[in-house]
């Protein structure tokens, strides 16, 4: 049975770094007999070379990609003094275009960014991430690897774009950051600039992959100074960074009244997204398609037009938001999970990252087994194949506060024994796994809590 270990940014990752230099991917060009996941983990990054990232950010980026998402950049505090210096930037991670919506509010700066781990191994990023001397990290598992090299860089006068929710929303607002990330500020002791993005979910809802162009408004200022985070313990910086990072783009929508062309698709594979029904209660009863949403139970049903409203059909009944409706369904997912007994249970196809080569087109992994996952409440258990023979694992439920979302949601991921493990289960599930798994996690006593003013009187 294998096992992995809880981990976020933790104390034991901020260490002293040994010395040496390290020469634009050195390691990584010289060790050719290594597999792809060894040659990654051996590199040590530098700060970005500022002409590429200037010719990326003002050329690729700002010349096109901000025009085309039509994002606009205003400014809470004058950033001008920090310029040319070592700071860190957080963001909310609204959708996966996030490096458009935060990066050029800052140019001509150049930063590294760090990135999820698994992004490494597709082969339309692979070049240009390795290029950009971005940094891998392991979402939601330990990693001093990647802390060492945040370290590194900004101990060499470099600047870090750190996104500490971990993942793209999923809800279209934030959830709260990765356990940790007001420890590694602290640590880091240098100025933390913000930028708090609005409409970026709209743009790319994690539900489905067509981009609905509309208007993005990035907000840019200054969240900590040195001096502040000095003064701070590292939880006040960590319920610091959630609340002013916290965004919920349906509600922001209601005022800008921005309109997103989905094309007739904006509900499209939404159930995925929203599997509850609000009206009978029914599980996993949802279907989509077009600009529609029903439960295949009882006809509830209503459309999304390019204003992300949700308007009911007839005498149906839906929440005010799909946001609305997600917390919703959570929080009927948190009654299941604290009654005696449960158990998630369902036949999956595993996947992981190639040991040679890059994957291709939207792939994620590499299929290499199927089995049984089950959740209860003593954690995680896999039984079944993996690459021809055998295997199972487990996850104690304290160790395990949520999973990694490649692209949409349809499968999930986490590391085991450091090695990314995708799941593809067998039904429009993926959700109902993320939910469940967070909300068991929390009532086992795990440290990942949810916002303090969603759980008030729990």
């Amino acid at each position: 049975m294998s096992k992995i270990t809880l981990a976020y940014f933790e104390i034991s990752d901020i260490i002293p770094l040994a010395p040496g230099g390290a020469g634009f991917g050195s390691d990584y060009m010289t060790k050719q007999n290594l597999s792809e996941q060894q040659k990654l983990e051996s590199r040590r990054l530098r700060p970005v070379n500022p002409l590429l990232y200037g010719l990326l950010g003002r050329v690729v980026v700002q010349g096109a990609l901000v025009k085309k998402y039509n994002a606009h950049f205003t400014y809470k505090d004058d950033v001008s003094a920090y310029r040319g210096k070592s700071y860190v930037v957080v963001s909310n991670h609204a959708s996966r275009m996030d490096y458009v919506f935060t990066a050029p509010a800052f140019l001509p700066d150049s930063f590294n960014f760090v990135v999820g781990y698994n992004e490494f191994f597709r082969s339309h990023l692979a070049a240009i991430l390795r290029m950009a001397q971005v940094i891998p990290k392991k979402n939601f598992v330990h990693q001093p690897y990647a802390i060492r090299q945040i370290i590194k860089v900004i101990r060499s006068g470099g600047r870090i774009i750190l996104l500490p929710e971990g993942m793209s929303s999923i809800s279209g607002a934030n959830q709260p950051c990765a356990l940790g990330s007001g420890h590694l500020l602290k640590s880091l002791g240098v100025p933390v600039l913000y930028t708090r993005i609005a409409g970026g979910y709209l743009t790319a809802p994690k539900y489905n992959l067509t981009d609905r162009i509309g208007r993005v408004d990035v907000e840019a200022g200054v969240l900590f100074t040195p001096e502040q985070l000095k003064s701070m313990s590292a939880d006040e910086v960590q319920r610091a960074l959630d609340e002013k990072l916290y965004h919920d783009d349906y509600e922001w929508n209601k005022t800008a009244r921005v309109k997103f062309d989905g094309a007739g698709r904006m509900a499209e594979n939404m159930h995925q997204l929203l599997f509850w029904c609000p009206r009978c209660g029914a599980m996993l009863s949802m279907e989509s398609g077009g600009d529609t949403i029903r439960c295949k139970n009882c006809g509830n049903s209503g459309h999304l037009n390019e204003y992300y409203d949700l308007i009911p059909d007839g005498d149906s009944v839906l929440p005010e938001t799909p946001r609305v409706w997600f917390d919703m369904q959570r929080e009927h997912v948190r009654s299941l999970v604290r009654q005696p007994g449960y158990t998630l249970s369902e036949c999956v196809q595993i996947g992981r990252l190639p040991e040679h080569g890059y994957l291709k087109g939207q792939a994620t992994s590499e299929i290499c087994g199927e089995g049984t996952l089950t959740l209860d409440a003593d954690g995680l258990r896999y039984s079944g194949t993996r690459c021809g023979g055998e295997w199972s694992f487990f996850v104690p439920i304290r160790q395990l506060p949520t999973y990694g979302m490649c692209t949409d949601v349809s499968r999930f991921y986490t590391f085991v024994d450091g090695e990314f493990t995708e799941f593809y289960p067998s039904g429009d599930t993926a959700e109902l796994w993320f939910m469940a798994t967070e909300e068991m996690h929390r009532a086992q006593g795990g440290l990942w809590r949810d916002f303090e003013w969603k759980t008030r009187g729990d």
